[in-house]
């Protein structure tokens, strides 16, 4: 049923992303007659691979090559951050032209065997990966050595890598243990997918197409657990993933915001890969990770992942019949407008289009009935849970109910705009 339909609103906006054929990466035109020389390498970009191979030799340790100072704390600006990571990229470009007219395979193991001496580049290579840009290097090192090529080539690049690393077998480990049991396993699995494989692409449909790899080979409970391990949210203190979030409390949007981000990633990545129909799947299952989320943080995802996301989630439940779910969902979308001072008028527009879904007045008029049965209901369950003396020390519990209150008043205020034709006053 979820087609992808094109909703224009003002106050949450949807951006499209920019899409590229995969050739027409910046660095497809490296190898064109008016490109200058790197000048980290000079003319050694120009060498055969025999030669460049004798010159290593001559290297000690390759040292001066790989350089592995990934661990320099010291400069507050992070100057040296810059200079590594544009070393690695120029690094990349070279050994993408020292290696060009050998297959993709050999071109791979000769790297490999190359950038083994690093400690730093190897899935569980560093003790202290969260202080380390060493991944991150070899990132960069990645995305210039392979920037340009076809899909079939940059298949046999993930292929190899999870060969190298024994990726999937780690995957599956962390998918299919207790969330938080294999904390620093899925620690290592965030940071080797976000630092070598998805973080550096100027285009994003390069970092769909990464994506995708790492998604599409597992069923779609476990794509949404990858997902929340590569992008949830995580603790500051040892960057470890927060598997309660969601479940215990309201959260904020720089929690979600890498999920929303990657959601949309998908949504718009226009293959044959991703339908509309999968990537709300994986909303619905992503909402119940590891157990059921509190309904104003799916609200919150689902605006923070555009209108068209948005608007198809709840056009399939509009269409599946689940009204009164759909209807508890408007209100947090209410909720979530008044908290961040959203203008309110965006969610009774998104509650005007799902109208149109129905197909008969009656359907309309008793999922309207619904919603405003919700507002009462959700009150109600807010109010009894705090003279219950179910409620925090720090009286989050009457600021929320408050908040939904005048979400309430608002939403209302605005369908009475809409219905009387009256324009809004400034």
């Amino acid at each position: 049923m979820a087609s992808r339909i094109n909703t224009n609103f003002t106050l949450i906006p949807n951006q499209k992303l920019t899409r590229s054929n995969r050739h027409n990466s910046c660095y497809s035109k490296t190898l064109g007659s008016g490109f200058q020389p790197i000048s980290t390498f000079g003319n050694f970009k120009a060498l055969p691979l025999e030669i460049f191979q004798i010159i290593l030799k001559y290297l000690s340790g390759s040292k001066r090559l790989l350089l592995q100072d990934f661990h320099n704390l010291e400069l507050p600006d992070r100057r040296q951050d810059s200079a590594i990571l544009e070393h690695y990229k120029s690094l990349g470009l070279l050994f993408k032209r020292c290696t060009l007219l050998l297959p993709t395979k050999e071109r791979l193991k000769y790297i490999h065997k190359i950038l083994t001496e690093v400690s730093c580049f190897k899935f569980n290579g560093c003790a202290a990966p969260m202080q380390c840009l060493g991944l991150t290097c070899y990132g960069m090192f990645l995305q210039a050595l392979t920037a340009g090529w076809d899909e079939l080539e940059c298949h046999r690049v993930y292929n190899f890598l999870c060969e190298l690393t024994n990726l999937c077998r780690k995957m599956q480990m962390a998918v299919c243990s207790k969330p938080g049991s294999a904390r620093k396993l899925e620690l290592r699995i965030r940071l080797f997918c976000r630092n070598v494989l998805l973080d550096h692409w100027t285009h994003r449909s390069d970092s769909a197409f990464w994506l995708t790899r790492i998604l599409k080979p597992w069923p779609m409970v476990n794509q949404a657990r990858l997902l929340y391990i590569i992008f949830g949210p995580i603790s500051p203190q040892d960057g470890q993933v927060v598997w309660q979030k969601m479940i215990e409390e309201p959260t904020d949007e720089f929690s979600l915001k890498g999920l929303a981000d990657a959601i949309k990633l998908l949504y718009d990545a226009n293959t044959k890969e991703w339908t509309a129909d999968d990537v709300i799947s994986l909303v619905n299952e992503l909402s119940v990770v590891p157990r059921e989320w509190l309904l104003e943080n799916n609200a919150r995802l689902l605006m923070l992942s555009g209108n068209n996301i948005c608007f198809t989630f709840m056009a399939s439940k509009a269409v599946n019949g689940q009204t009164i779910e759909l209807a508890r969902l408007i209100v947090f979308l209410a909720l979530v407008c008044e908290k961040e001072l959203y203008c309110m008028d965006w969610t009774v527009k998104m509650m005007q289009k799902v109208c149109k879904v129905f197909s008969t007045p009656v359907e309309r008029n008793n999922f309207l009935q619904d919603v405003a049965n919700a507002f009462a209901c959700v009150i109600m369950e807010m109010l009894q849970s705090i003279m219950s003396g179910d409620h925090d020390e720090d009286d989050r519990s009457f600021l929320n109910l408050f908040h939904l209150v005048h979400a309430q008043a608002n939403f209302h205020k605005e369908v009475l705009y809409l219905t009387m034709n009256t324009p809004l006053s400034t």
